[in-house]
């Protein structure tokens, strides 16, 4: 069966990057987190005081893009991919509500989505990667041969990030999670720089009411017939 490159695309926690990861493990493809990599540059904004509150110093941050690297590797204290931002495993600080709440204002400056579309190509042109984010199907893969496009209610999606947060002990209320949650569907949706959109040749696939398993099984199906 030859390899090909995914592109899962959608808003946020509509169980992109849980599935992704299913496939890749399923497969044996290359798992890669395009959310994480956005979150990664604005962690590292937040840690060298460029981004505080309102003041976001987007000029330093552009130069200091060459001094950003990042890798996906396996975590084995977790036995799970993890990103790496300059070295240091950062999956959890990246999953904060302060980086939360600044990574679309981050994700919409050109320069940086310029540089990260270019890693991006890096990683998939071997083939063999599946990829989830918000422009994989129409900007970074627009050749993929299969795009994916998942959707959800901002209620459900709220629901489930704020258990998936209770459970790494990140503090935040439902009611900030959703409200962060509505905030980023406008800003990705409405950025001027690849907006989400879904790719005309994508499959929309609501995850409301599909259980883990039965959407795998029928993303593995559809994998099975470009393969």
């Amino acid at each position: 069966m030859k390899k090909i490159n995914i592109a899962i695309d959608g808003t946020s926690s509509t169980g992109k990057s849980t599935l992704a990861k299913q496939i890749a493990n399923k497969l044996n493809y290359i798992y890669i987190d395009s959310g994480a990599m956005y979150r990664c540059v604005t962690l590292f904004a937040i840690q060298n005081n460029w981004l505080n509150g309102s003041h976001f110093d987007k000029e330093s941050l552009i130069e200091s893009l060459p001094d950003i690297h990042l890798k996906f590797a396996l975590n084995k204290e977790k036995n799970d991919q993890t990103i790496f931002l300059n070295g240091i495993a950062v999956e959890d600080e990246i999953r904060s509500m302060e980086v939360s709440n600044a990574v679309s204002r981050v994700a919409a400056v050109p320069e940086i989505r310029r540089a990260m579309v270019r890693l991006q190509h890096e990683f998939g042109k071997d083939k063999g990667v599946v990829m989830d984010g918000r422009d994989i199907g129409t900007v970074v893969f627009p050749n993929a041969e299969l795009k994916l496009f998942l959707t959800c209610s901002p209620e459900v999606r709220a629901q489930r990030r704020y258990e998936e947060m209770q459970q790494k002990g990140i503090s935040a209320s439902f009611e900030q999670v959703l409200s962060n949650i509505k905030s980023r569907d406008h800003l990705d949706s409405s950025r001027a720089d690849s907006p989400l959109i879904k790719a005309s040749d994508a499959l929309e696939i609501n995850t409301e009411n599909r259980s883990v398993n039965e959407l795998l099984d029928h993303v593995l199906k559809l994998i099975a017939k470009k393969s």
